[in-house]
């Protein structure tokens, strides 16, 4: 209950980014107990990775310009999502893959106490990928999950 769905209609980095700062100022304002969290969901742009991947500094920077910094942070997902010096078709790169590029607003105070609750939190990141290894892109495909949707 504590998860906001927000689709985003922004057809350009300009319309997203006032969007986001508008999300971001939303769940800054919300009680915790009421909204923990967003996921801003890009259904009609950035669909392309690295304009997406550019676009996360104007994103980090919004946080700053609002004050949030410390407050908020934003994880990236992304149906094309590839890790700086791996192959596209990487399976690592699946554990930050999503059907639409998705921007992850997360409040700072959450992640710690999950920090103090599973104080070894590298270790879930690991057993992604070792999950994924293990199923491999053969498994993965025959999941059906996350496809890539059409450049936009």
């Amino acid at each position: 209950q504590q998860i906001r769905h927000a689709v985003t209609a922004a057809r350009n980095a300009d319309e997203l980014l006032a969007e986001l700062e508008q999300e971001l100022q939303t769940l800054a304002a919300a009680d915790p107990e009421t909204l923990d969290t967003t996921l801003l969901i890009l259904t009609e742009v950035m669909g392309d990775f690295l304009d997406f991947h550019f676009f996360l500094a104007e994103a980090d920077a919004a946080i700053k310009r609002l004050e949030l910094d410390g407050v908020i942070q934003i994880a990236s997902l992304h149906p094309r999502y590839e890790f700086a010096g791996s192959d596209a078709d990487d399976i690592d790169n699946f554990t930050n893959r999503s059907p639409y590029p998705t921007l992850h607003l997360q409040r700072e105070a959450s992640i710690e106490r999950t920090v103090e609750a599973y104080p070894d939190t590298d270790r879930i990141f690991e057993n992604n990928i070792e999950t994924l290894r293990r199923l491999g892109r053969e498994g993965w495909d025959r999941l059906g999950l996350a496809k890539p949707a059409d450049d936009r």
